[in-house]
């Protein structure tokens, strides 16, 4: 792959995206919603509803603490990247919390990178079937298999992204696991490290698709492109 293709594909997702950014943005902001409202939900409903929500209130302290000299800078980013934003708390007895779900920077940012490449994936994907149906080919059966990619990865993705929790037995549990209650301490913690690993797998796949439907977009607007120049040429006066 020359520079001039690999500009090209670089480019597709970026047009896909620009022709669909309404669609691109509820992706995001979809996933995004669903891995921070799916936790509490499943919990509220197999354990007990939680009772108690808050943003951080040091929050606000963020940008005086930044300019201090309390703490060196490579340790202000590792104590903002795994800073708690927000939690949801449901009371236990002896003023112990039955469960807890905290959503920190880190977690919040990896939502967002899930939904850029889901949001990526499906504009891309639109652009293609668009194409294929422009250029009279079986765009419904071809669009099906990606779609069906699609939907597999994306049940993957949140069915094993991890959440931080309290009161399950480890630290971070799939979304589905937390519904898994009375399980032994080896399992729980085989799920937790599994969840660890799947989200890096579900993130990989979504990223190498992305990359095929971008060279696969990017090839046919480079094939239009070539095949428009001879009747722009032959249009000339000579």
């Amino acid at each position: 792959m020359d520079r001039q293709e690999l500009v090209t594909v670089l480019r597709a997702p970026a047009r896909a995206i620009r022709a669909r950014a309404g669609i691109f943005v509820l992706i995001v902001a979809g996933v995004v919603a669903m891995n921070l409202v799916l936790p509490p939900f499943v919990l509220s409903v197999v354990r007990k509803p939680y009772d108690y929500f808050s943003i951080n209130p040091w929050l606000h302290n963020v940008p005086s603490w930044l300019r201090s000299g309390e703490a060196t800078a490579g340790r202000k980013v590792e104590f903002l990247w795994n800073a708690a934003v927000l939690w949801f708390v449901a009371s236990g007895q002896y003023d112990a919390p039955e469960w807890g779900f905290t959503a920190t920077v880190r977690d919040i940012a990896r939502w967002i990178l899930m939904g850029v490449l889901f949001g990526t994936y499906s504009t891309l994907w639109l652009e293609r079937r668009a194409q294929l149906r422009s250029d009279n080919l079986a765009a419904r059966g071809r669009g099906s298999r990606g779609g069906l990619i699609g939907a597999i990865l994306s049940t993957l993705g949140f069915s094993t992204m991890p959440c931080s929790v309290v009161g399950c037995g480890a630290p971070v549990l799939p979304v589905l696991g937390l519904a898994l209650t009375g399980l032994s301490s080896g399992t729980i913690a085989l799920l937790s490290g599994a969840s660890r690993f799947l989200v890096w797998v579900v993130i990989t796949g979504v990223t190498v698709s992305v990359v095929l439907l971008a060279m696969q977009v990017a090839g046919t607007l480079e094939s239009r492109a070539w095949a428009a120049r001879p009747s722009s040429a032959a249009g000339r006066p000579s």
